[in-house]
């Protein structure tokens, strides 16, 4: 069995790729405030949000929008997935109760203890089946449509009887028959486990009759004479081990080890493709479980959410309004300004304005959006609607560090150039303050250089800066596929934290917040 929560047609594979730069944008969009957020101290929750969030970068759009339908299914039902998940935490405990160490090296060992995890997971598939059978009405994705499906049609009540059946026989209470054959040096080979027949009388008893019935015209000394040649108690040996001759009872035990082996290893085998699937159902509800923590989250802070419409990467879409920062969100515990913007059909969006105006706010909110819509989440958003990219980058301003070889542009430029080894067409790149380690002119030159070979390759550009000859030059060229956003200041110099269009101004109104801080002294 499959759960195919992740991927319509394969599980979710905890080793996948994660995103080439996945330390730098952990960093840069403040990624684990989210983590943290969908685990709520669960160490399990946080590894898988982790490692579906930084892999997004490999999904289409079909596979975006088949993990978009499951979790509106689980938003519309969060106390049924939440047990559903609950069932398959405890098969997986189950399996670290029943572990015997050493032990388990020994066939008679394997089969007890398979046996009795068999008994608990068949209890919790029981359980399973119920919860489908009772509230796959209630949700109507493929994923758990598919899902309750298969537990309908494999779990059947005739499945169910005759794995009861099988396990009380193989805990032999009659004790265990198997033939073998004898081989070189007399050593048994050929071992193989025979089905003790029930309910059919013995040659002894059928004896009587057969005579009745085949001899009836033999007197009573051949009658007799016929039933001890038939007699099975003539054609069995028996013998007894002295209950201190330990080395007779050692040969014993591996006669019936031998005898039990391949059943024994068989029953290990299904314990083991029972625990493969809940813990396959675990790590993939794992990611729901963590969306449905965020989404309560968000909602206890009135922010509102909306699943975002994907389009290939080759059609060039970002349009969203009310996007807002969730990591800030979180971490203030408050609502946070969303901002409208349309920027369809550009390839480059240069964002301007007064310092503390929400510049790199908007930039890490965008970030944050495309890797949660592209590992198939809601967004931060009224609505949201962007083309999918193959990889994103981040080039953020670092803080000063004492560690470093060189100097801050140099440290830039370096890692400038580890982006440009791995970037393609289809990828997308947030410049935060980039290459203001320098002058104005040094700066907007190596801004523009830069900015031009990407577009020219159709690469998607966000771009916040300082730098006015950059900005204003790029803004001259009236490019089609440009967008040029400012900070929004009011008349009397407060920040509105929404970014609206128009032309790059040659100021970030640092003198506002000079009079601010030195006023309020």
């Amino acid at each position: 069995m499959k759960a195919y929560l992740l991927f319509q047609n394969r599980d979710f594979d905890l080793n996948d790729n994660l995103a080439v730069n996945d330390q730098t944008l952990i960093k840069d969009l403040e990624l684990n405030t989210l983590f943290e957020a969908m685990a709520l101290g669960d160490e399990f929750l946080h590894e898988v949000a982790r490692k579906v969030i930084l892999s997004g970068h490999q999904n289409d759009v079909a596979t975006i929008l088949y993990r978009q339908n499951i979790l509106k299914d689980c938003l519309k039902n969060p106390s049924i997935v939440r047990k559903i998940y609950a069932i398959s935490c405890e098969a997986i405990d189950s399996k670290k109760r029943g572990w015997f160490g050493i032990f388990m090296r020994y066939p008679s060992s394997i089969l007890h203890s398979s046996i009795d995890s068999l008994l608990i997971l068949l209890d919790l598939l029981d359980k399973l089946k119920a919860n489908a059978n009772d509230h796959s009405d209630k949700f109507n994705s493929e994923g758990f449509t598919t899902l309750f499906e298969l537990l309908k049609y494999e779990l059947n009540d005739n499945y169910f009887i005759k794995i009861q059946d099988y396990l009380q026989d193989l805990k032999f209470r009659d004790g265990i028959l198997f033939s073998t054959e004898l081989g070189m040096g007399n050593k048994g080979t050929s071992y193989m486990l025979c089905k003790q027949l029930q309910n059919r009388k013995s040659w002894k008893q059928r004896i009587p009759s057969i005579i009745e019935n085949y001899f009836p015209f033999i007197g009573d000394s051949a009658q007799n004479w016929i039933q001890k040649i038939f007699d099975p108690a003539n054609n069995k040996y028996t013998f007894y081990i002295h209950p201190r001759d330990n080395s007779g009872l050692k040969i014993l035990s591996d006669l019936k080890d031998e005898g039990i082996n391949s059943v024994a290893n068989a029953l290990a085998q299904s314990s083991n493709h029972i625990i493969n699937f809940f813990t396959m159902l675990r790590t993939e509800l794992a990611f729901y479980v963590g969306c449905l923590n965020l989404n309560e989250q968000l909602a206890n802070l009135g922010e509102s959410i909306s699943f975002p419409n994907p389009v290939a990467s080759q059609q060039k879409r970002h349009s969203f309004k009310g996007l807002y920062d969730i990591c800030l969100a979180l971490t203030l515990k408050q609502k946070i300004v969303g901002n409208d913007v349309q920027a369809d059909d550009k390839n480059l969006v240069i964002i301007t304005g007064a310092n503390q105006g929400g510049k790199s706010t908007l930039l890490r909110s965008l970030g944050l959006s495309q890797m949660m819509m592209q590992c198939g989440m809601f967004v931060p958003a009224d609505s949201f609607s962007a083309n999918i990219c193959d990889l994103l980058f981040t080039h953020f301003r670092k803080e000063e560090d004492s560690t470093m070889n060189s100097g801050k542009l140099d440290e830039e430029l370096s890692r400038m150039s580890d982006i440009i080894d791995k970037i393609t067409s289809k990828s997308m790149i947030l410049f935060n303050e980039s290459f203001s380690a320098t002058n104005e002119r040094e700066g907007s030159e190596i801004a523009n250089q830069i900015v031009s070979a990407l577009i020219e390759k159709h690469i998607k550009v966000f771009f916040v800066t300082h730098l006015y000859a950059f900005a204003h030059g790029f803004y001259n060229k009236k490019l089609e596929n440009s967008l040029f956003l400012l900070a929004e200041r009011q008349s009397d110099t407060k920040r509105t934290f929404r970014v609206i269009e128009g032309e790059p101004l040659q100021t970030s109104f640092g003198d506002d917040l000079y009079r601010k801080i030195f006023n309020d002294n």
